[in-house]
């Protein structure tokens, strides 16, 4: 018998199944031709097919207790899905590789199942992209490895930039700003904090860009730092409506070492009208001064 995919598919779809002269299923022979015929139709460039194919090699891994297997057809079956841009596949081939490696008990490529998939639906789902990333930063924290899912954190605040949803961006850089605390990495720590300061005053949000200022500030770390120097003359800047000095400091060298999506936008600084702020700051500074004068 040739090696002909269409050919070993039937053979083996036959020994998966019951019958009156079939007692019981042979799913080690099964998951072997499963696994030649998907390879036969990837070199022939029939998607459609090889990722039926890996999708029963994934099943038969499973039917013999091998989990790491399993997940591994179940990427190359997520690999194929993507060749035909379905999405929704990529996404829930990737997310049932990560389950299958979780039950291996290995976080790392858990992970990385999901930021692969992350990866491939940049494009063609940035949302979903985005979702899974977050998922893959939850594994790794879950398994104490933080340090791990720093660049996955970046990763998603570029495709939310990308989207043009900067609350969602600050959001996730604060995370990772929380991920850094948690495992000592300091200078990652006060960047990631820099950065979402710079996302809301992108987004022409002054007065979450402040908040977001101040409880930073709360953390030594960030108070006494480089990035936290800076944070501080941009908002000054920014409260005397002084464009020049904006500019000055985005183009400051503790901007331009922090990742290469912030200072894109930094360089960008002031968006809008600034002056606007200025009158805001001033009302902001009287109020307390009138509680001063009731002593």
């Amino acid at each position: 018998m040739g090696s002909d995919p269409e050919k070993l598919i039937s053979k083996a779809d036959k020994m998966t199944k019951l019958s009156f002269t079939r007692w019981s299923i042979d799913w080690k022979s099964a998951t072997g031709l499963y696994e030649q015929a998907a390879n036969g139709f990837r070199v022939a460039k029939s998607y459609e097919k090889a990722k039926e194919a890996f999708e029963k090699a994934s099943k038969g891994q499973e039917m013999l207790s091998s989990p790491w297997d399993a997940a591994k057809h179940m990427e190359s079956a997520a690999t194929m899905a993507k060749e035909l841009g379905n999405w929704k596949e990529v996404a829930d081939f990737y997310r049932r590789a990560s389950e299958l490696y979780n039950e291996c008990g290995r976080a790392q490529p858990a992970s990385d199942a999901l930021g692969k998939g992350a990866r491939a639906l940049e494009d063609g789902a940035p949302d979903e992209a985005v979702q899974l990333y977050t998922e893959a930063c939850a594994i790794l924290e879950e398994d104490g490895k933080e340090q791990m899912a720093f660049d996955l954190y970046r990763d998603a605040a570029r495709v939310y930039l990308k989207l043009e949803k900067y609350e969602d961006a600050a959001t996730i850089l604060i995370s990772l700003a929380l991920a850094a605390d948690k495992c000592n990495a300091t200078h990652s720590q006060c960047k990631a904090y820099l950065s979402a300061i710079i996302v809301y005053l992108y987004a022409h949000d002054f007065k979450q860009a402040e908040k977001c200022y101040n409880d930073c500030c709360q953390v030594d770390v960030f108070m006494n730092s480089d990035q936290g120097r800076c944070a501080g003359k941009l908002l000054s800047a920014y409260a005397d409506g002084d464009v020049e000095d904006i500019k000055r400091v985005a183009q400051s060298s503790t901007v331009s070492n922090l990742d290469h999506m912030i200072i894109k936008i930094a360089r960008k600084l002031p968006t809008g009208d600034v002056s606007a702020f200025k009158n805001e700051v001033m009302k902001d500074n009287e109020e307390p001064l009138d509680e001063d004068d009731l002593t």
